[in-house]
């Protein structure tokens, strides 16, 4: 019976983040079809959205804080949804970010490398053998080999902002300011530089909670 088959996660976990009242900053899955040995997925794609990671090249790799804001208020939106409906998309990234150069309106994409959000221990990371995305996945994975959903998720936001602001990844500096709590870089508020130091803690118990999270104008 073919619909006795249980779905393929990503299909799965798209049609989770969809559910209920709908929300602008998730991508929607407009239909799907399941072969023996592949399946297709019909996604929203608005135009003239692209990938956050052109946009910042097209920016020559950073942008100003208050655009920054208006992506991250938008990603962290699609990332407390995705968790309150039970799914950890895992790879928050700017390659799965899409954006309206134009507006600034934002939609999360490809849960790929996603799970359903549980309690327990995660002890892989699907994302971590390309080079482009260890920074992305928690440090405390690399340390014991396991992580928790949503203080993971918090991290992977914390480096997203540190990239849009900064064009690269924290360096070994950076970390040891950010454990410090003495971090700042020369033309971001106080409140930017907070907001950072609070996501990208090396300790996930000392991170602030993904439902805590929020940037204001």
């Amino acid at each position: 019976d073919a619909c006795s088959k249980p779905l393929p996660l990503e299909i799965a976990l798209s049609i989770m983040a969809n559910e209920g009242p709908r929300v602008q900053e998730i991508v929607q899955l407009l239909d799907w079809h399941v072969e023996p040995d592949h399946y297709v997925m019909v996604l929203e794609r608005p135009v003239p959205f692209e990938e956050l990671n052109w946009f910042l090249l097209q920016n020559m790799g950073t942008i100003k804080e208050e655009v920054a804001y208006v992506i991250m208020r938008q990603t962290i939106i699609a990332a407390q949804t995705c968790c309150r409906r039970g799914v950890l998309h895992r790879d928050i990234n700017p390659e799965n970010v899409l954006i309206n150069p134009d507006t600034l309106k934002v939609k999360l994409m490809g849960f790929g490398c996603g799970a359903v959000l549980s309690n327990l221990d995660y002890k892989s990371f699907t994302g971590m053998y390309d080079p482009s995305q260890l920074e992305y996945c928690p440090p405390e994975f690399f340390m014991t080999g396991k992580y928790h959903g949503e203080p993971a998720t918090v991290w992977s936001l914390g480096i997203l902002l540190f990239v849009m602001l900064c064009g690269d990844f924290p360096q070994r500096r950076d970390m040891c300011k950010i454990k410090d709590n003495t971090w700042t870089k020369d033309g971001l508020s106080g409140e930017c530089c907070d907001f950072i130091r609070r996501c990208l803690q090396i300790d996930p118990k000392q991170r602030i909670e993904l439902e805590n999270l929020s940037l204001h104008d």
